[in-house]
């Protein structure tokens, strides 16, 4: 478990006593050990019941459940409240907007006990009858249910990799082939998944469920797909098999969107191959490099192969030259404890040179941030003499003075000119009053572009994937706006976030726009998570001439002086 993951638990119990009317001395005790537990650095895993017990904050009560989730992965306590919580309360927890006190009292009031019945009532206008409820309340709580209906079932891509990754060894081995490959959605590296598909080939796969690496839920023996699941997470797994002499063909086919598979087969062949069928003989013992030849193509990455046109694209002489992880010379936005990081700068700098890295901006929450600890103007001009410190220390090693400033309501900076004139460079992000129209959110965003000191515009429209939607924006006339104002883009790399979304990126790329892939670090591992807004920005066909973070030091420096 990560140690988020412990933070997790712990909040969730708090919560579930405080619906259940329980002392609230003994909810605050364990919604401190939340909090407390988000910013311990050390792995959980790895401590011992003593480690723990020399956490401030942290007694032996909270300490033992410690130990119960390392040891087996559940909390007696929190599973008692479980049991005896209705499990569609539980499920109403997950609803953003939705706190203890608005779920206590629809269950007191109107007795919901589950989405599915809070969205009736919604439905049936029940909400406006309650005190703290109004008609717009109830419009926005319907609008949230809807999305949590959409999300149900479904995984975010970072939650999937590594067990898919795992999942195709553990076949490998098993059959005794090399012949196994992910396909689909996955391959294509979709941020949101059903399921994590397999193409195998061939079709004796029995083995793999009598070694139970997989589970099998259902299969017609007419066609050559396998519904299962992983045996202990229960994850959708399709599993599809294939002739070996085929498996170069269906890797392709399986791979490829509908409209991307009938460009390529119907019309890029001189002859149209039959592909809805029957194994095409032409294609017989070719793998993808091989097929995409005989359409006088290249090979087109996996993660592309969803862009409308792209084949057309590419045969009128357009090369894509998709960006890689490597090329990545700096992290630009990250933060440390003088903010919500877990991790001090001086740890947060150091893991990133070690990471071969050149450099680091930091970017600690601003002022109005107060949820985050957000700096004051003494406390932003205390950590500049830290980092002028540091970067003496750490040299070549560069550390970029930076911030994250929240957009007010206005689209205004939460600093005057003359502290963000200190800055290397500002993230601008809006992170409060995220409810607005259209209209307002992309007002709000193009006064901050307009603004001279803002560098990159942050997370554009403030999604957490498969939780929160975001506020709805004008994406063109925001990327105008930077265009115009010589503004950076992030995509932010978080995988719960992906903002700005990589389906924008080529208009971007279109309009001259730049592009920053950002992990938004909060602990050190966090840095790592460049990875996935990689990743996200290779399907937008992001390559390294348009993304500042491939830039060197001095290239980066003079970027930002540039823009001064």
């Amino acid at each position: 478990m990560t140690n988020k993951e412990y933070a997790n638990e712990f909040q969730t119990l708090g919560k579930l006593m405080e619906l259940n009317g329980e002392n609230s001395y003994r909810i605050k005790s364990y919604s401190n050990a939340y909090r407390i537990l988000r910013g311990v650095t050390e792995p959980l895993d790895e401590m011992s019941l003593v480690d723990v017990k020399q956490l401030k904050g942290i007694g032996d009560a909270i300490g033992q459940k410690i130990m119960e989730l390392q040891q087996d992965g559940k909390m007696k306590m929190l599973e008692e409240y479980k049991a005896s919580t209705p499990a569609g309360i539980v499920q109403l927890l997950a609803i953003k907007g939705l706190g203890v006190k608005k779920i206590k009292l629809l269950w007191e009031e109107l007795e919901i006990q589950s989405p599915g019945e809070l969205l009736y009532a919604c439905n049936e206008n029940r909400l406006v009858t309650l005190k703290g409820f109004g008609i717009k309340t109830q419009a926005t709580m319907k609008k949230q249910l809807e999305y949590f209906f959409q999300s149900i079932d479904k995984f975010h891509f970072a939650k999937l990799e590594e067990e898919a990754e795992n999942l195709v060894l553990d076949i490998q081995e098993t059959l005794g082939t090399e012949l196994v490959s992910l396909t689909g959605k996955i391959r294509r590296l979709e941020p949101i998944l059903e399921a994590i598909t397999i193409l195998v080939g061939q079709h004796d796969i029995q083995a793999v469920f009598e070694e139970k690496i997989l589970v099998l839920d259902q299969h017609d023996e007419r066609l050559p797909v396998y519904h299962c699941k992983t045996p202990e997470l229960g994850i959708p797994v399709i599993l599809c098999t294939s002739d070996a002499a085929f498996f170069g063909y269906n890797l392709l086919r399986t791979t490829g969107t509908e409209s991307f598979n009938k460009d390529l087969f119907e019309t890029a062949f001189e002859t149209p191959v039959d592909w809805r069928h029957n194994n095409p003989e032409a294609l017989k013992g070719m793998d993808e490099t091989a097929i995409f030849a005989a359409a006088n193509l290249p090979f087109i990455a996996p993660e592309i192969r969803d862009i409308s046109k792209i084949i057309f694209k590419i045969k009128g002489g357009f090369t894509p030259e998709l960006i890689q992880e490597q090329d990545i010379k700096g992290i630009l936005h990250a933060h440390s404890t003088w903010s919500d990081g877990a991790n001090s700068l001086e740890q947060m700098a150091t893991y990133v040179k070690e990471q071969g890295y050149e450099y680091l901006g930091i970017t600690d929450h601003s002022k109005s941030a107060f949820y985050a600890n957000g700096l004051q103007v003494d406390r932003v001009l205390a950590q500049m003499e830290e980092i002028d410190a540091l970067n003496e220390k750490l040299a070549p090693f560069r550390i970029f003075k930076g911030i994250e400033s929240d957009i007010l309501y206005d689209g205004s900076l939460d600093y005057t000119e003359d502290i963000l004139e200190k800055f290397d460079f500002v993230i601008a992000s809006i992170h409060s009053t995220l409810r607005m129209d259209k209209e307002k959110a992309t007002q709000r965003l193009i006064a901050a572009i307009k603004n001279p000191y803002t560098t990159i515009l942050g997370h554009p429209t403030g999604r957490i994937l498969l939780s929160r939607q975001g506020y709805p924006i004008d994406h063109k006339a925001v990327i105008d706006a930077c265009a115009t104002h010589h503004v950076i883009i992030e995509i932010n790399a978080n995988p719960l976030r992906l903002d700005l979304d990589h389906t924008w990126i080529p208009y971007a790329l279109e309009k001259g726009v730049k592009i920053a892939v950002n992990p938004d670090a909060h602990s050190l591992e966090g840095v790592h998570d460049v990875h996935f807004g990689i990743l996200a920005a290779r399907k937008g066909l992001l390559n390294k001439k348009m993304c500042v973070n491939t830039l060197s030091t001095s290239e980066f420096e003079a970027l930002l002086l540039a823009k001064k």
